[in-house]
This record gives structure tokens, sequence and C-alpha cells, in this order.
């Protein structure tokens, strides 16, 4: 700084990053870092601080992905305490609280920690119930966490190891062609930033190799370094551009920076770079694509696109599962391809990823979780009520308590696919319900939510969830001391005028069977019987293992042990279903024969007006003297009834055809039969 620097390509770590970043901001020296990944370090901070590599903001994000991706809702982060692994974990927690995931424990231990320091941190660690560990480290103490770890038995099937991107440059650089090292992490998800390919990157790693051949290099190319080469090119291309238009460099002393009395830091030789700001602006404009992909900065001084690489050791090495960018997330597909898209598209990205062997070789995906190995039971609340024995009863107090729920919470434990060692614990002092505040005091927040709405078949209720319940305005019901009353109140903003107690099964019954009308109730609000503390993941487990009762007949059979003895007399017998007899239609049907009984007569008097007319268009014939006048009379009355029944086969065009041509008299009339109709 001495020598009129005006740019400054580094420093390869956060901490030091931290110190240079002040005395650049007095100097006004753009600073470009290409390791220093530290979020804590803000251009609101440090000004004249540019950070060329992607921010661990970024990557604490795409492992809250992965959490939530594999339903992990608790992680370990084990992280060295100084500026990069603070930095970091408080990122990571950040992360996580916005998937509703947390960080159970931080492990931390001090830069250059031994190995006894690193063991105990790891055995402490060991005896929580999260098996999602972070590991977000130096490179030089990194692959020492996974050795002792893998002594101390961590390593196995159970655990969940996630490295940040520290292993991945570290296997990068030397790793991957000793076997030793490989060994240690298999099973482990790696992240590494995530560079794409292209000629200039293939056409640099090539010559890179070349000089290791030839002794001029030590260690492979990985993505910070090839970060270091975009930075160089990127201070060259702003510097360009700089004096293109004609700046000039030029230096000042700054009456401030002076040497205290005795000191060595020689403050009075420094200069302060009079066009800093002026570079700091050319470097921001940069839009180029370099081998590390595209440099542009956005407005908030971030490289635009950050994307990593996900991958897993299996074998000999990485393995590529999947990647993950800040627009689309985590995803099989390379995020350069999923930028080409559209932007209109309207196909969303499915957040999926290849398979992974996790440690142990095992496909099979972790639970996550065990319970402390500490020793202690889980501590189960049990409340000690004067009603719903059935449900639970707790006699004089005791620790086994026993009823329909105990016995269902029994058996779903016996199909844990892990010890649950449980004490009961008994709430209240049996002559009444105890209060839903008493089990809030020693159950932290938790997670209950509404499951039943109870009616009776019989009443005609158009009642069949709370959203009906809520719009009427007559009384419901609740079990008392229940929390099911401040939820209705407080969530729901249900009237407390509306809330009706309720103490037994028998009051239970009575309040339905009056109805609201009566002096009872619409409906009863009840609950589910177990809750936990928030996020537990015994609540899924145990949820899980009562679905597996239900279908292979257990709770069936709890059922019929505990709540049968309230049911009906007859076992077998049905309920009685509310019928309608034939009475209770006598209206329609009477309505039905007048309709029916009308539309026949108006059809009649349709047809007998019809007949008249064809009747009153027959023409006279001769009487026949010779036959007598009761044969006469007997074959008229004959010749009438055909003549009716051929009438109700004619078409009606026809019959309005002759009553239409009726009235032009009686020369111009079709001919006719015998019985008075038109001959065919």
């Amino acid at each position: 700084m001495e020598k009129n620097v005006i740019a400054v390509v580094g420093p390869q770590s956060s901490g030091i990053g931290h110190v240079i970043s002040h005395v650049v901001n007095e100097l006004h020296v753009p600073l470009l870092s290409f390791a220093a990944t530290d979020p804590t370090l803000s251009p609101l901070e440090f000004p004249y601080f540019i950070r060329t590599t992607h921010s661990d903001y970024f990557q604490m994000n795409a492992i809250a992905d992965l959490v939530e991706h594999f339903g992990w809702r608790e992680v370990t982060a084990i992280y060295v305490d100084d500026h990069y692994g603070r930095g970091g974990v408080i990122a990571l927690g950040d992360a996580l609280a916005r998937k509703r995931s947390k960080i159970s424990y931080k492990a931390g231990f001090p830069p250059g920690a031994d190995s006894d320091v690193i063991r105990d941190v790891l055995a402490g660690v060991n005896l929580m119930e999260s098996r999602v560990y972070v590991v977000h480290v130096n490179p030089d103490s990194g692959l020492g966490v996974f050795s002792l770890a893998k002594n101390l038995g961590m390593l196995t099937t159970g655990y969940v190891w996630i490295a940040t991107d520290w292993l991945a440059s570290d296997l990068d650089s030397f790793g991957t062609e000793d076997p030793s090292t490989v060994s240690l992490v298999q099973g482990v998800i790696v992240l590494r930033h995530h560079t794409p390919d292209s000629d200039l990157k293939r056409r640099l790693t090539s010559r890179w190799r070349s000089m290791i051949q030839e002794g001029n290099a030590t260690a492979s190319l990985n993505s910070y370094g090839l970060y270091a080469y975009d930075s160089v090119w990127l201070v060259a291309r702003a510097i360009d551009r700089f004096l293109s238009a004609g700046q000039i460099i030029n230096f000042s002393v700054d009456p401030r920076l002076h040497d205290a009395k005795g000191s060595s830091l020689r403050l009075a030789t420094l200069r302060v770079f009079d066009e800093g700001e002026r570079l700091l602006h050319q470097l921001l404009l940069t839009n180029f694509t370099g081998v590390s992909g595209r440099l542009q900065f956005d407005s908030d001084r971030n490289l635009v696109q950050p994307a990593y690489d996900i991958l897993n050791i299996q074998g000999t090495g990485p393995r590529l599962i999947g990647y993950w960018s800040n627009d689309s997330g985590l995803s099989v597909r390379a995020p350069e391809v999923l930028n080409m898209q559209p932007p209109n598209a309207s196909t969303p990205v499915q957040q999926q990823l290849h398979g992974v062997v996790w440690p142990g070789e095992t496909r099979t995906q972790p639970r996550g979780w065990v319970f402390r190995n500490n020793g202690k039971p889980l501590r189960i609340g049990v409340p000690n009520k004067s009603s719903f024995t059935e449900i639970v009863w707790n006699s004089s107090n005791s620790t086994d308590p026993s009823g329909f729920c105990i016995d269902v919470f029994n058996a779903a434990v016996k199909l844990l696919p892990y010890p649950v060692p449980c004490k009961f614990i008994a709430i209240g002092d049996g002559s009444q319900n105890p209060n839903y505040d008493d089990i809030v005091s020693m159950v932290a927040r938790n997670a209950t939510s509404l499951t039943s709405i109870l009616t009776v078949q019989q009443l005609s209720s158009g009642i069949t969830g709370l959203d009906s319940l809520l719009s009427t305005s007559e009384p419901i019901g609740y079990q008392k001391g229940k929390f099911s009353r401040n939820y209705m109140i407080e969530e729901l903003n249900i009237p407390e005028s509306r809330l009706v107690p309720l103490n037994s099964p028998a009051e239970y019954a009575r309040a339905l069977r009056l109805g609201p009308k009566g002096g009872g109730v619409a409906a009863i609000v009840d609950e589910i019987p177990y809750a936990f503390q928030r996020d537990s993941p015994l609540a899924v487990d145990l949820s899980t293992a009562i679905l597996a009762l239900s279908e292979n007949g257990d709770l069936q059979r709890i059922h019929e042990k505990w709540l049968s003895r309230a049911g009906c007399s007859s076992r077998g017998a049905e309920e009685e279903a509310n019928r309608l007899s034939l009475s209770s239609f006598w209206g329609l049907f009477l309505l039905s024969a007048i309709v029916c009984l009308l539309a026949l007569i108006l059809f009649c008097i349709k047809i007998c007006y019809q007949y008249a007319k064809y009747s009153s268009a027959e023409v006279d014939k001769p009487k026949e003297t010779e036959m007598s006048n009761g044969s006469q009379h007997a074959l008229r009355k004959l010749k009438s009834i055909k003549a009716l029944i051929r009438f109700f086969d004619m078409k009606e065009e026809e019959i309005n055809k002759v009553i239409t041509k009726k009235p032009s008299g009686t020369q111009n009339a079709p001919p006719t039969s015998d019985d008075g109709l038109p001959s065919s």
C-alpha cells in the first residue's frame, strides 16, 4: 500500500478481508476479493469492497433448500469460530427460519484448534437429537473433523453430513487422487460453486495441467482459482476503460494518517487514491463472460446468477446429483439451461435431485434425528380428569394411566422403528378437568389442531364443518378445560356467549339431543388427543404409526375395548334411519291425479268436438227400405263405433284438412266410405 496501489486483488480469507477493508476505505482503493465469502462483508459498511465470488448467503440458502427437500426440521452447525464461520452460521439460521426449520445446536471451535478440542465438540453434538450436521470450517481443519467423526462412529447409517464449498475446493485441488481422503467423506453431501463449461475454461484448465506436469504448479484449479483469474482480468478491463476515458492517477496525503509515538505501522507513508471512486464505478460496470461464467454485479454488488453444484461423495470421488440456483432452486438441470428458457414459460421447475448414497453406504434416506442419548425418558403429560374416563383414566394420580388414548399411544410407540422411553406425568387433581393453560405451561407452544365436529345423526343439521358452524349464531359445545375454547374465541372470533362448556359424555348426549332450540348445542368442537412441541419430529412418526394401527385393525380393537360399552346395546344393530312413508307424499299424489284427470277430460272434449265436425260433414245416403227399423238402428250404431275407432287412428293433419274443406260445399268433399269417413 506504500507504493501507490490503485486496486487490490485478494485476500484469500474473510478474516483478513475484514481488516484490509478498513484500510482500503480510508485510502479509496478498490478491494476485489475472490475468496472472502463472509456475508457480513457488506458494501454498506465497506464501500470499496467488491466480492468477485458468491457470498455464503446464497450457499446457506442452498443448504436450507436441501434440508427442506429431504424433510428435515433441525440441523446442527459445526463451524470454525471466526468471521467466516460465524457469518455463515448466522446466514444459515436465517435461511432455515424462512423454511420453518432451525439450527438446534451450534458447535463452534476456535481456529487452529487441536484434535482434542474438536473431539470434545463432536462428542457433544453426538448427544443431541439432530443427526443432520452442516460443516462450515476452513480447509486446514475440515478433514480433521471428518477423521475424528469417523473414529467416533458418526459416519455410519442414520447420520447426515453436509459440507460447504471448502470440501469441494479441497478435493478439487488435492483430494481425489488420495483414496484415504475420499474414504473419510463417503456419503457426504458437498456444495461447490457452479462454473459453466466453456472453451475459455477448458483452455485454462488444459494450460494449468501442463504447468503441473512441468512442475510449475502443485495443485489443480478449483472454483476459487477460476474466480481469482477472472478478478485479475476484471481489474485490467476496468483500468483500461478508466484510462481510455482520460482519467489520470493521482495520490494525495491524508493528514489524519500519521504514526503514533513509538508506532511501527508507518501510516504516514500511505497515500489516498484521488480517483478511487471513479475506478470503483468502472469496476462495478463490468459485464463480460470469464472462465467462471458471467461477471456482472447487481445493485447489491453481488455477482448475478449465483449457483452451486450439489455433489455426493460415492465410491472413488464426488458425483453430481443436481444443481441449485437462486432463480430456480434445486434441479437436475444446469442453471444455464434453465436460464435459456423464455421468461414467460409457465412450466414450474421441479425441486428434485438424483439418488444419494448416505453414510453407511445406504440409499435409504436417514430420518435426521434420534432421541437424546442422555438417559432421560420422554415426559408425557396426562390430564387427571373427572370425566371421560374411557378416554383417559388416572387412578389415584398414578404414573400408569389407562384409557383409549393411552392404549393407542402405547401401541403406536411399539410400531416406531426406534425405542422411545417415556414417563407419564399426571396433570390435575382428579376432582375436575385440568385447565388447558396448565398443560401449556409444561408443553411449550404445542401444535394441536381441530379434527372433528360432533353432531347427532337424528338431528337434521345442516352443519358439515367449521365453516358452516361459523356462519350461524347457534350455541357451540366444547369439553371444559380444553384448548378449543381459547382457540374458538381468539382465532375464530366466536363470541364467548355462544360457547357451552360440557363435562361428561352424558352432557354431550343431552346437549346434542336438546339441540340449539331446546337449550342444547348445534355441534360440539373437539380436538386430537396428542400434542407435541412445535416442529417435534416425533409427531410425524407417531401419526404414521397411528395410521398403521388403523390399517391393521388394532385401532378398532382398542376402540371396542374402551368405547363399545357406551355404544348400542345390540352390537350388530344398525342405527335407525329416518324414513319417509307413503303418507308423506299424499299431496304430491293428489296433485298428480288431478292434473292427469284434467288432461284426460280435455283430450276427450277435443276428440268429441273433432268427431262431431266429421259427422256433420257426412253426406246423406238413400235409406234402405227393405230393412226393418230395428236392424237399421243396430247397423248405424255399429258403423258409428267403427268410425270412432278409425277416427282415433287418423293423423292430426288429415283431421284438420277435412275440417277446413267443409265450408266450401259438399260437392268438393272427398269420397266417403259407408261409415262416413274419407275412403282411403
